[in-house]
């Protein structure tokens, strides 16, 4: 029970290659979203490539609603953090994403969400992506060929 993909990641400020993988949890939130209950947790990681070869790690954490027999047309909440290796009480950037699979595909928006602003200046407003099922070594080689523009 784990899921992996990768997608270009569109926000306001750039397209960024991003790959994300996420497996069951049994934390997850406890509040309502679009009228559904809460099913079940998730946690996760990822990486963004902010530019040509340049990685930006993520830790991954969410919620699945409405996703009792399948994810299919189930809504999936993500919060995509920036890691703090020490807590020093710096910022952490993050963004949030919504979505629901497709068939294969799990479409995903930030809503009307907010974003915090990443240590290295980078803050992703207004992201989206469509996430196919993919390895990290396909994510890895498109960031190695430049496919991230701010």
């Amino acid at each position: 029970m784990y899921w992996s993909g990768a997608g270009k990641l569109v926000t306001s400020g750039g397209t960024y290659p991003i790959f994300v993988y996420f497996y069951p949890s049994s934390h997850s939130s406890r509040l309502r979203l679009d009228g559904l209950r809460a099913t079940g947790g998730m946690k996760g990681g990822g990486s963004l490539c902010i530019a040509p070869g340049v990685l930006q790690p993520l830790d991954l954490s969410g919620t699945i609603y409405n996703g009792w027999s399948t994810t299919e047309d189930s809504l999936i909440t993500f919060r995509l953090l920036e890691p703090k290796p020490i807590d020093v009480g710096q910022g952490q950037g993050y963004f949030d994403l919504y979505g629901r699979f497709h068939g294969p595909q799990l479409v995903m928006d930030a809503r009307a969400g907010y974003a915090g602003k990443f240590r290295s200046g980078l803050k992703l407003d207004h992201a989206s992506v469509s996430l196919a099922w993919s390895g990290y070594s396909d994510f890895k080689s498109a960031c190695r060929q430049g496919s991230a523009h701010p």
